[in-house]
C-alpha cells in the first residue's frame, strides 16, 4: 500500500490541477476480462475513502487519443502491452455522474468544495473491454486506490456511479463477438484442450454447449493447430493440445466469422 502522505499528494493535485491537464467532461472506463479456474473474472478498484468498488478507469490528457489513453489506463493496472482491446459504448446520462462521491473525498482531504471544481461537472465517460490472460496480469492499486483485485462475475460487489450497467453493456458486447469473430487468444493459456476452450465458451455465454457441434464448429473456423501433445495428468483419456494459429485467428477477427451460438 502506498504511504498515506504520498496518496493525500496524488489526491490533492488530481482533484485541484487536474482540470489543467486532462480533458475536461471526459473519461474513460475499462472492464477488463480475464478467465481462471473455469470462471470469467473482472478487474476491479477501490478507491481511496469510497466505499464502493469501481471498474478502472481515468481521464485524458488534453492531447491524448482516447486509443493511447485506454491502452495507458490498461498497462497501468496490469503491465500488459498489445492487449486485445475494443471501444464498446460512450455513457452520456445526464444523471451518472454523483457529485457527492467526489464532494466526500474533498471533505475527507480538508479541501473546499467549488462548485466549479472539474470534477463536480459533468462527465461523459468512454466504456472499453479487454481480455487478458489471468496468469500474466499483477493486479496493482495506484497511488490515489488502496486495492485491485480479481472478482468473479458473479460475485461482483456494489460499484460507483454507473459502472454496474457499464459492466453489464460489455458483457452483452463480448457475448455478441462470440456470434463474428474467434475469441480465446488473450483469455487462455498458449497451449489448451478443446474442453478448456468450451469452457470459456460457455462461461462467457452462461450455457452448455454440445461438445461435439462446438468442437466441429471451432475446427470449421480453420484459426486452430492440433500439437502433437496430450494433456497428461487427467481421469479419462488425455485430450489433444491445441494452438492459435495466430495469422488465421488475426484474419477471422477482421473479417468475421459465419454462425452463431
Amino acid at each position: 500500500m502506498v504511504p498515506k502522505k504520498e496518496l493525500n499528494k496524488d489526491l490533492i493535485n488530481l482533484i485541484k490541477h487536474g482540470g489543467g491537464v486532462f480533458h475536461p467532461g471526459l473519461s474513460i472506463d475499462c472492464v477488463i476480462f480475464g478467465f481462471h479456474s473455469n470462471q470469467l473474472k473482472v478487474l476491479l478498484l477501490k478507491f481511496t475513502h469510497v466505499e464502493q468498488w469501481g471498474l478502472p478507469g481515468g481521464f485524458i490528457y488534453q492531447k491524448e487519443n482516447t486509443e493511447n489513453a485506454a491502452n495507458r489506463i490498461l498497462k497501468e493496472r496490469t503491465g500488459l502491452d498489445q492487449i486485445f482491446l475494443r471501444q464498446f459504448k460512450v455513457f452520456g446520462d445526464p444523471g451518472r455522474s454523483d457529485n457527492s462521491l467526489f464532494m466526500k473525498v474533498m471533505e475527507l482531504e480538508n479541501l473546499p468544495i467549488k462548485t466549479d471544481n472539474w470534477l463536480l461537472q459533468r462527465f461523459l465517460t468512454i466504456g472499453y473491454y479487454a481480455l487478458v490472460e489471468f496468469s500474466h496480469v499483477n493486479p496493482a492499486a495506484d497511488t490515489i486506490s488502496i486495492a485491485c483485485e480479481w472478482w468473479d462475475l458473479h460475485q461482483i460487489p456494489s460499484l460507483i456511479l454507473d459502472h454496474a450497467s457499464i459492466l453489464e453493456t460489455a458483457l452483452d458486447t463480448l457475448r455478441l463477438q462470440l456470434n463474428h469473430q474467434p475469441i480465446g487468444y488473450n483469455l487462455l493459456p498458449q497451449k489448451f484442450t478443446m474442453p478448456e476452450l468450451q469452457k470459456l465458451y460457455e462461461t462467457i455465454l452462461d450455457k452448455k454447449l454440445d461438445r461435439r457441434n462446438f468442437q466441429r464448429r471451432m475446427l470449421g473456423y480453420d484459426i486452430l493447430k492440433r500439437l502433437d501433445e496430450r494433456r497428461e495428468g487427467g481421469a479419462h483419456k488425455a485430450p489433444y493440445l491445441y494452438s492459435f494459429d495466430l495469422r488465421k485467428y488475426h484474419k477471422a477477427l477482421d473479417e468475421g466469422l459465419e454462425g452463431g451460438w
